[in-house]
């Protein structure tokens, strides 16, 4: 038998894929096309923490405003003033709300209402915050309180009015049947921030929120 016959090597398929450098075009990009994260730049990363941030708050903003006044239910805290401003600090919504006035029993429970809606709704336990300064005032009250409470029998207080009680020039309307013809009768109505009256046309009592 003849020599041993040389072994054929058989030569490797070439690889289709182009070289990282050639496909990503530069060291930077490599590392990207080698499987690395994509990090947003500093500059695109704040803007999306900005973006994600105010949406939060408007959305908690939206949610807060429409708690109710447990004392007058028709009224939201947003219809009130009360919620004064919705922010989030280190990844936590913090709500700011003014009571009517000092000491006002409603406010703990509009504190644990605000607690419940804004961790139903996914964003977390909420920070709630009091504050007393600048004092709550009736001017804070939206037009659309001002119609509500009309509508629910209850006297609203005027804009820009709170001096003119003080010395008692108040003219009040009956929310029944808007004569002037009215009185007082208590300083105190059925809560702490209302007074009796009673419309000397109708003869029917009502509640007037108080001016402050």
């Amino acid at each position: 038998m003849g020599g041993a016959r040389g072994v054929r090597k058989t030569p490797p398929a070439p690889d289709p894929s182009p070289p990282l450098a050639s496909l990503a075009g530069g060291g930077e990009k490599t590392a990207m096309a080698a499987g690395a994260a994509v990090q947003p730049s500093p500059g695109e990363e704040g803007d999306g923490r900005s973006r994600s941030e105010a949406d939060i708050r408007e959305r908690a903003w939206r949610i807060a405003a429409q708690v109710e006044d447990p004392e007058i239910p028709v009224l939201t805290i947003e219809d009130l003033g009360v919620l004064r401003e919705v922010r989030v600090v280190d990844g936590v919504v913090e709500i700011i709300i003014t009571p009517t006035y000092s000491g006002c029993p409603a406010m703990q429970l509009i504190a644990l209402n605000i607690e419940t809606v804004i961790e139903d709704a996914g964003l977390g336990l909420p920070r709630i915050m009091t504050s007393l300064s600048p004092a709550w005032t009736t001017d804070w009250m939206s037009e659309a309180g001002r119609e509500k409470l009309k509508a629910y029998g209850i006297a609203p207080p005027q804009p820009g009015s709170g001096r003119r009680a003080l010395f008692g020039e108040e003219a009040v309307a009956c929310p029944r049947c808007g004569s002037m013809q009215t009185k007082q009768i208590s300083e105190f109505g059925s809560t702490a921030c209302k007074a009796l009256w009673r419309c000397e046309a109708c003869g029917e009592p009502f509640d007037y929120f108080k001016c402050l």
